[in-house]
């Protein structure tokens, strides 16, 4: 593979509201060799601009096994075996996701198939990034 190529997919899953009752939402999920460690998910909610927040990738992978993550976001598998639990925090609030392990898992392996865990080092343009932070634009 190389660094341009990409692995994106669309996610149903679910936002937990404080009452335990849960609101289904779109997601897309976008991961690009060229940025290996991270995968962008884009929550839509109604007409607005989604909402971006960025993982690390392995933070997604270990979060399918046990609870990982600390201050913003943290992930889980749920007790039913079937989805995984996503917490976001920011100054704005708090949210709790349900997402279903399967088609996360699929995206995951996809991800992997692109660049192999071990290798992400390989696909990070040095040079460019040092220009980037050294000489911004």
């Amino acid at each position: 593979m190389n660094s341009s190529t990409t692995v994106s997919a669309q996610l149903g899953l679910r936002l937990v509201v404080p009452d335990r009752t849960t609101v289904p939402l779109l997601a897309g999920l976008e991961y690009a060799a060229d940025d290996p460690y991270a995968i962008r998910m884009a929550f839509y909610v109604g007409d607005d601009e989604p909402v971006e927040w960025i993982f690390a990738r392995e933070l997604l992978t270990v979060g399918i096994v046990r609870r990982v993550g600390d201050g913003d976001v943290e992930v889980w598998p749920a007790d039913d075996d079937g989805s995984l639990n996503i917490a976001l925090s920011s100054p704005f609030g708090d949210a709790l996701f349900e997402v279903p392990l399967s088609p996360l898992a699929d995206f995951l392996h996809r991800t992997y198939q692109a660049v192999p865990a071990g290798e992400e080092s390989e696909f990070i343009d040095i040079d460019a990034e040092l220009e980037n932070l050294l000489w911004p634009s």
